[in-house]
């Protein structure tokens, strides 16, 4: 009887060391994911992704608007050491050719095509361009095409916004994009193979205060490329949107608290992104990540941490302040 009891005390004892490793174990994997998640500058399925995969890009035709600074500048250098052929295209014919001679590569910068490019200029203007593209690099048609052009004013509100700031900002981020993809696509169609890849924004995910229209006309790019995508899939068409938060280019003020992902990092995420054939992809760090989180999957509660930040974020913008600080939550002013 006492064996037996001895017995039982054991295999209880035994079963509570094991609760109690179990529950440890659990405990760091939290702590790891915990942390992981703080300092994380993209979405889970994004990060684990790992490396660009130089195979999907090498010899492949790679058209990129918005390229003559900024991320688009970043992204075709870094198109240019992965061996793709590349159109850029932007505005500025000069400064074009300036990033031109910078590149470096398999085609670059000797075979890199410079192609103006106006996303106002209208449907016959950019038919022309769209039918230049298809015929350089001995008409082997364009592989991927980059929408990475786009129109910010610097943030009001929502009723401030002028007419003429209203026109621009749908005009070059909706209008132009979607026409481009309206003539060239049918190309992509013929050869049974194409991908769009379309910088979109946090703002085009969750409510951007002080940023009303640019918000509204990201949020247009999403529906209309998602759709897009399940519409033509099994036609061969690939579309992947991609989601920056705030990002550090040659625009952004200098001496600012507010922490940004770099443009390099932003490119490389984004080719990630393409490379792997994903949907969708969040660049960003915290907070303005874990508030696309909530958004996406507790509506309620990220809607309501918006109102409760939305006009003390417009009054940062007007003093040059953090706009995406966490002290906008608890009426802390950062400079």
């Amino acid at each position: 009887m006492q064996l037996c009891e001895c017995g039982g005390r054991n295999s209880e004892r035994k079963r509570k060391r094991n609760m109690m490793m179990l529950c440890l174990v659990f405990l760091v994997i939290f702590i790891a994911f915990f942390i992981k998640f703080l300092t994380a500058d993209g979405d889970f399925t994004l990060l684990s992704k790992g490396k660009v995969k130089r195979e999907e890009i090498e010899d492949k035709v790679v058209w990129v608007t918005g390229a003559s600074r900024g991320i688009g500048e970043i992204l075709a250098k870094q198109l240019a050491s992965l061996g793709a052929k590349l159109i850029i295209s932007a505005r500025n014919e000069a400064e074009l050719q300036h990033v031109k001679q910078q590149l470096t590569g398999k085609y670059a910068p000797r075979d890199v095509m410079v192609l103006p490019l106006d996303l106002t200029s209208g449907e016959k203007s950019l038919r022309v361009a769209v039918e230049k593209a298809e015929s350089f690099f001995g008409a082997a048609g364009v592989d991927y095409m980059i929408h990475n052009a786009a129109y910010e004013r610097p943030k009001s509100t929502a009723l401030d916004v002028t007419e003429e700031t209203l026109k621009a900002t749908l005009n070059v981020n909706v209008v132009g994009p979607i026409s481009v993809t309206r003539m060239l696509v049918p190309y992509m169609l013929k050869r049974g193979r194409g991908h769009l890849v379309v910088m979109s924004s946090a703002a085009g995910k969750t409510p951007a205060p002080g940023q009303a229209v640019y918000s509204a006309s990201k949020f247009a790019v999403n529906g209309y490329f998602h759709t897009l995508r399940s519409e033509l899939c099994h036609k061969g068409i690939k579309v992947t949107v991609v989601c920056p938060g705030p990002v550090e280019t040659t625009n952004t003020r200098t001496g600012s608290t507010e922490r940004r992902v770099s443009s390099e990092r932003c490119a490389e995420l984004t080719i990630v992104a393409a490379t792997h054939g994903i949907k969708e992809a969040w660049i960003s760090y915290q907070p303005v990540l874990a508030v696309m989180y909530l958004v996406q999957y507790m509506p309620s509660v990220g809607y309501w941490l918006m109102e409760k930040i939305g006009g003390k974020r417009v009054e940062a913008a007007a003093e040059k302040g953090n706009t995406y600080s966490v002290n906008l939550l608890f009426d802390k002013k950062e400079g």
